[in-house]
């Protein structure tokens, strides 16, 4: 966000003129946010001084306040060069209201916990750890921050855009005059990733100054917005289905949604999108602005709304889903020297990530108290106690599915011991010590039946018969795990290689549906594993199981839980693809969550559907046990479905400059539709680029993919700024089930790098996935 332009000093009068203009524009997008006069907003448009805490002994007041555009907060800063600061809205991802940061957790006293909060943003940017004078005015910049973020989220994307662009305007119009010369309009196009010729742009200029005053203004700028957000693909298709030089009947409607959209509920759609009441009412009609509404809505974006929800059945067996799953849970960067912390933990389990499986990586620690930090390297350390106080916190803020806790202990009988102990006491009747039901379990309880539970996966002394039985034991040894064998031959620091570790019976007491087992072969774990002993595999293990015994692998998951980490090797803490551990029904596939790749993305869309709850249902012929499939060696059976995938790349709207320091610096974009399932279904395909235009490209390509197992198929569509002498840059990107995909005309959400959606850009695409007879 660039910093805020030195304005010129101005008069009394001037300023008095200016404040009165300034406190219109607040109004006017108060009033578009829904948000006109309400008291917490007022409060932040007022500003005031807050407390920025660093450390414990860097603390400085600093003023802070809500821009008139209702979206912008600007700091004051000490630093020499950039004395003015300011953060979006849209750049936040949650707050926290009290000492919830690990920041104020540690820098500041019991004392002033209603005095905190904590602004967390998306992305690698630090969180702002702050203090307000009192606890009424901490709630305040809470609430109002909220209620900004909450009303932004639910406006349409038409009013998203028309917010986008009109503040874009404020930040062109230089003297702040509320008009707009020749001059400014021409960085406005640049602003908003257009580059326009300086002809097209005097003809636009010259066609919206009506007046012939040399600028435009009130109704001259309605106009000219008018003429800029014009959608010329959506004109077409709405001509081709409306009365002529007319309005969509219902009759009308339902034909568009026959024949393109494969729906036929118009009358409904026409009721609820239509914005010209009494069109909608009197004639069932549909307008153009209203078509537009229906396109730019959950009945018009490529994920079908059913999916959103809570939609498969969630009593099947634990092992019977994927489970969305991280490794080196605790790291914020790499896995050599970047910092560890409880806000890792946090962030995968209060947001969409939803992460339902956690990696602990446990080692003795000072004062008796363990620590969790990645063995062998200079990563930071964080106690164990207090990621579990995070965890306990955080679990199930949007989603009551189990989760599991990975152990990788590498701590001494007596840490252990205070390991069980901190479990027990912080996550109480949370944490799962026994099976359910009264008698020894034969299969896994479902994600229903544990919801709300913690269910620790470790090393286990004896057999869980032994928990029925009543039999007593003590602490004993037990061989290591497999990641910790392979951290010490990936050589931090090698080590003498250790096979056995001597396990505390309160540790290995909680370990009841996830014991982890060493794996020996597919037949020795058939023929002597129960149902609730699993292995962990390193990548290349697994991959290699995957490509030569893939049906066997598939059988071995339908009885019992895999987990996939990846290879120690990968030391900038880069991903593996999950792809095809999920086509042979791996279920805990753990991937680097902190590094935002590709493989992430398809991670991200894997667990897009069924209300983000980090548990899909793996396709039936991966739980039937009569089921040959092999992904690699495609026969006839219930998982071969021939498809035909058609995909039309029409548009796209407002895609973000990547490089806002450099006014000129306008993206040439182009898109590539990108298939990832067994090996006979993947396949990329991409446009040509378009120069010099990232407000409303047009490509209007069709490709044709040819589907063989549908259920497995993920679809992942990346945008990308061409550059003919480098590597292209992303620009954003969207990635979701092919099963999960609508058909017709789509609008396409478009994330970031790291999966936070871009509020006012999208794709624009026709869509159509046709039985192969």
């Amino acid at each position: 966000m660039p910093c805020l332009h030195k304005r010129p000093k101005r008069s009394e009068e001037e300023e008095r003129a200016f404040q009165e203009h300034v406190k219109k524009v607040a109004q006017e997008n108060g009033k578009r946010l829904g948000l006109e006069g309400d008291a917490d907003v007022q409060f932040l448009l007022q500003g005031g001084e807050l407390v920025k805490v660093r450390s414990t002994t860097w603390k400085k007041m600093r003023f802070f306040k809500l821009q008139e555009d209702c979206k912008t907060i600007w700091h004051e800063s000490h630093k020499r060069f950039n004395r003015d600061q300011t953060f979006s809205i849209d750049e936040i991802d949650s707050l926290r209201l009290g000492r919830q940061s690990e920041g104020l957790n540690k820098h500041t006293h019991p004392v002033d916990e209603d005095q905190c909060f904590s602004i967390i943003f998306k992305g690698r940017k630090k969180n702002l750890d702050l203090m307000a004078p009192n606890g009424e005015v901490a709630r305040k910049w809470v609430n109002g921050m909220e209620k900004i973020i909450n009303n932004m989220r639910n406006l349409s994307h038409v009013q998203k855009s028309e917010h986008w662009i009109i503040n874009c305007m404020r930040k062109a119009d230089k003297n702040e005059d509320n008009k707009m010369n020749l001059k400014e309009l021409k960085h406005f196009l640049r602003q908003i990733n257009i580059e326009v010729n300086d002809v097209y742009a005097e003809e636009l200029f010259k066609k919206c100054d009506t007046s012939k005053s040399g600028t435009l203004e009130d109704a001259e700028i309605k106009h000219f917005y008018e003429l800029l957000t014009q959608r010329e693909e959506i004109n077409v298709i709405y001509n081709k289905y409306s009365e002529p030089g007319g309005q969509m009947s219902s009759k009308d409607l339902l034909k568009f949604l026959l024949n393109e959209q494969r729906e036929e509920d118009a009358v409904r759609l026409i009721e609820k999108y239509e914005v010209d009441r009494t069109v909608q009412s009197t004639n069932k009609h549909m307008t153009k602005d209203g078509f537009l509404m229906y396109l730019h809505q959950d009945e018009g974006y490529i994920l079908n709304p059913a999916h959103k929800h809570q939609y498969q059945d969630m009593r099947q067996p634990l092992n019977h889903y994927f489970i969305s799953s991280s490794h080196n849970t605790y790291l914020m960067e790499d896995q050599l020297k970047g910092p560890s912390s409880t806000e890792a933990y946090i962030n995968l389990q209060s947001t969409d990530e939803e992460c339902r499986c956690v990696e602990l990586d446990c080692w003795d620690g000072p004062n008796g108290e363990p620590i969790i930090y990645h063995g062998y390297t200079i990563t930071s350390k964080v106690l164990f106690r207090d990621v579990i106080k995070a965890i306990k916190d955080y679990a199930f803020k949007t989603s009551q599915y189990p989760v599991i806790l990975s152990l990788e202990n590498h701590c001494s009988v007596d840490q252990q011991k205070l390991m069980a102990h901190h479990l027990i006491s912080i996550l109480g009747d949370a944490l799962l010590t026994a099976p359910l039901g009264k008698s020894l379990p034969s299969e896994f309880p479902s994600p229903e039946d544990l919801k709300g539970r913690f269910l620790i996966k470790g090393k286990r002394l004896n057999k869980l018969e032994d928990a029925f039985n009543n039999t007593l034991i003590e602490d004993g040894t037990v061989s290591e795990e497999d990641e910790a064998a392979d951290c010490k031959e990936n050589g931090q620091k090698a080590k003498t290689k250790k096979s056995k570790i001597k396990l505390a019976k309160e540790l290995s007491d909680i370990v009841i549906y996830c014991k982890s087992v060493h794996f020996s072969s597919f037949e020795h774990a058939r023929e002597n594993q129960a149902f609730y002993e699993m292995s962990s595999f390193k990548e290349s293990k697994a991959f290699s199981l995957a490509e030569t015994s893939a049906t066997a692998f598939m059988h071995h998951n339908m009885d019992k839980l895999s987990r996939i980490y990846p290879a120690g090797s990968r030391t900038d803490s880069s991903n593996y693809n999950p792809v095809p551990m999920w086509n042979v029904g791996c279920q805990i596939v753990a991937l680097n969550f902190q590094t935002p790749s590709k493989e992430m993305q398809i991670n991200q869309g894997r667990f897009l559907p069924n209300d983000f709850g980090g548990y899909i249902l793996k396709p039936e012929f991966m739980r039937n046990p009569s089921s040959q499939f092999d992904p690699n060696k495609l026969t006839k059976g219930p998982w071969l479905k021939r498809m035909t995938f058609h995909v039309m790349v029409i548009s796209a709207q407002q895609l973000p400059k990547l490089n806002k320091d450099k006014q000129k610096s306008i993206v040439d974009p182009l898109v590539r539709v990108e298939l990832y399932g067994v090996p006979a279904d993947n396949a990329s395909k991409e446009t040509h680029h378009i120069s010099n235009n990232g407000f409303n490209p047009m490509w209007n390509q069709r490709f044709q993919f040819d589907i063989h197992v549908p259920e497995l198929v993920m679809v992942r569509f990346v945008v990308e700024d061409y550059d003919a002498t480098s590597q292209n840059d992303l620009i954003g990107q969207y990635c979701l089930p092919l099963t999960s995909i609508q058909n017709g005309y789509r609008h396409v959400p478009i994330l970031t790098k790291r999966g936070d959606v871009i509020s006012s850009a999208g794709l624009f695409l026709n869509l159509m996935l046709i039985d192969v007879k």
